[in-house]
């Protein structure tokens, strides 16, 4: 056996998961069909069983797996490198914008995709994709709260509140990039979402100047 080929190559249930990623957000998780993830991991359906036990065992598991992925790419954004947490939150959006690039399966949400297939549907993966939602805004939080604290400490909103509402800007911008099939409305929605976060903080950054 070769070491270093088996550890260069993803394992079968991640191949799984990184087929599931791709197909979902191509054609939605419905239209998805166990066959065709096996297709794309180079997999038998014995080898899908193996790992899952259908269907909705691994769109949970994809859910936990978009996070993990997408939550690395955040991690290293260069958006953490300002100084100012008022920069690093517009560094943000600006870095969704930028990734707003080729088709809409290369840039929407899995999470996103799946909770509008499946909210009433199916608890489970409902609940799974809660998690990945809500818990990216969390980590826009404490930059959020450490901007209001320099600039709007007097704001009845809260950090997590507006936290939330990136998400659904962002959420929201997904859907009209599917329904024009293409990403430039989703770009004109972040950059309504910049100019938003921009006025509701101008009052105290201009006081701080």
């Amino acid at each position: 056996m070769n070491a270093t080929k088996t550890q260069s190559q993803p394992d079968a249930r991640t191949r799984i998961l990184d087929a599931a990623l791709k197909i979902v957000r191509e054609k939605g998780y419905a239209a998805t069909r166990v066959d065709d993830i096996c297709a794309a991991a180079g997999l038998t359906k014995g080898g899908f069983f193996h790992h899952f036990n259908g269907k909705e065992d691994m769109a949970v598991a994809a859910a936990e797996h978009w996070s993990e992925v997408t939550g690395g790419l955040f991690a290293h954004a260069p958006y953490h490198d300002h100084a100012d947490p008022l920069d690093r939150v517009l560094a943000y959006v600006a870095f969704r914008r930028a990734i707003l690039q080729g088709g809409t399966a290369d840039f929407t949400c899995l999470a996103g995709t799946m909770a509008q297939e499946t909210h009433l549907s199916n608890p489970a993966i409902r609940d799974a994709c809660q998690a990945s939602i809500f818990g990216h805004a969390a980590t826009l939080e404490p930059d959020i709260a450490a901007a209001k604290a320099k600039y709007r400490a007097d704001a009845d909103w809260t950090p997590e509140s507006l936290a939330l509402f990136t998400q659904a800007t962002l959420q929201g911008a997904f859907i009209l990039a599917k329904a024009k099939g293409g990403p430039e409305i989703a770009r004109d929605m972040v950059d309504h979402l910049n100019r938003y976060i921009r006025l509701l903080f101008s009052a105290g950054r201009q006081q701080e100047k």
